[in-house]
């Protein structure tokens, strides 16, 4: 693992959220709701990002309230939610937002973001990805653990 390295030429972040923005545990309270933990490491990243005019889109597999908290607070336009096939959600983005291969960067940590991740000529990782998305060709992996410091790790390398 090393020092993560993106071009300047990168416009929109595209994340999975559980696994790279928490860290992949989920809390049932005692009213059955569930809850997430996120670390403001991570939180000040997506406000970095924000306020230095980078896109950032969420395609997460589940559907939960911090997504939304998040969206909300930093003006997140797409978020994409209980998403079985990811695949189809960053083609209709790249399509949308005219991007090329040199402009997004896209973050997973398992096997639901595989196809992304082989898609994406700039694709990173967390350490405790299952092993197979580690071994994709061309793959980056954080120095941070996913809900750890992993995202804001991302957004330092692209603001410099």
């Amino acid at each position: 693992m090393g020092k993560l390295q993106l071009p300047n030429t990168i416009k929109m972040v595209v994340t999975d959220f559980d696994g790279v923005l928490t860290d992949n545990c989920v809390y049932i309270n005692e009213d059955f709701t569930m809850s997430r933990k996120l670390n403001f490491k991570d939180i000040m990243g997506v406000h970095l990002l924000r306020k230095n005019d980078f896109q950032i889109a969420i395609i997460s597999g589940e559907k939960n309230s911090a997504i939304e908290t998040l969206a909300k607070k930093f003006k997140i336009e797409e978020i994409h939610q209980d998403i079985r096939i990811k695949i189809d959600v960053l083609k209709s983005l790249i399509e949308k937002y005219s991007l090329s291969q040199e402009e997004y960067v896209y973050i997973g940590d398992d096997v639901n973001d595989l196809e992304c991740l082989n898609f994406a000529k700039y694709k990173i990782t967390v350490p405790h990805a299952v092993e197979k998305l580690k071994s994709a060709e061309g793959i980056q992996i954080t120095e941070n653990d996913g809900g750890d410091g992993a995202f804001r790790e991302v957004a330092d390398c692209l603001i410099g």
